[in-house]
């Protein structure tokens, strides 16, 4: 049956940012589906582990700061999630920082924050998961990309060269790996109503006119990319690797 391919049903999960937000989205539809989920984060899981328990599911929280953890920290990262839970079968890269200001007085020490979490983080745990995925014969990268991985934003330089870079690594890994069955692909969504954008919420006009051109007519929530994380993730999208799949209400084709 069809549906059966969409099951994750003994496969194991590693989800980075995902004590809020759409990791936490990701990593609980991951669990609902059946997998077993380790829970990368900064900062508190315990509220997207104790649903994730609630679901009967195994879950492994691994506690990592991504703007000073070193590439062996996140590869040990890795390692953990494979010794506590037995395998990895599954890497949702979407752990990520933002941070505005005018390019002309954009701070040197932001730019490489954002560039450090949101790209070299992203490398560094493909990387060392890619090493185990391979050797097993089968695994599923998906990174979180964006809006801004196709178009230039304003006042967000860092942040928009870094989504830019991760569509880019996307297709790179894409195109080495799918020789040894691992699939990299990316969901790209479009405006979100999580913390990364509450700024641009609280703005009025801002806010407003973002919204007037999402055909859709409303923000997206972390529940809406749910169905698309399942799918790359799952025997259904075995065919499916280097894509950047935008989920974004009709932004793009506005």
């Amino acid at each position: 049956m069809i549906l059966d391919s969409f099951r994750l049903d003994g496969k194991v999960a590693l989800v980075s940012g995902s004590s809020r937000g759409i990791g936490q989205g990701a990593a609980i539809a991951l669990a609902e589906a059946g997998a077993e989920v380790a829970l990368l984060d900064r900062g508190d899981a315990s509220g997207t582990a104790d649903r994730i328990r609630a679901l009967g599911r195994r879950v492994h929280p691994i506690r990592r700061d991504f703007a000073s953890a070193t590439p062996q920290e996140l590869a040990d990262a890795v390692t953990e999630a494979v010794a506590e839970l037995g395998g990895l079968d599954i890497l949702v890269n979407n752990a990520g920082t933002i941070r505005r200001a005018p390019a002309v007085e954009y701070p040197a020490g932001d730019w490489e924050d954002v560039l450090t979490v949101n790209l070299d983080a992203v490398f560094h745990l493909s990387q060392a998961a890619g090493r185990h995925m391979i050797a097993q014969g089968s695994g599923r990268i998906i990174n979180v990309a964006s809006m801004l991985s196709f178009q230039g934003g304003v006042f967000v330089p860092a942040y928009t060269a870094s989504k830019h870079a991760v569509a880019g690594l996307t297709k790179a890994l894409a195109n080495e790996w799918a020789v040894s069955g691992v699939t990299v692909n990316a969901v790209a969504p479009g405006y979100m109503a999580t913390d990364n954008t509450a700024a641009l919420r609280a703005d009025a006009e801002r806010e407003a006119s973002i919204v007037s051109r999402i055909p859709a007519g409303r923000w997206g929530t972390a529940a809406d990319l749910q169905g698309v994380f399942v799918f790359l993730a799952s025997d259904a999208a075995a065919y499916v690797t280097g894509a950047v799949v935008p989920v974004d209400g009709g932004w793009l084709v506005r």
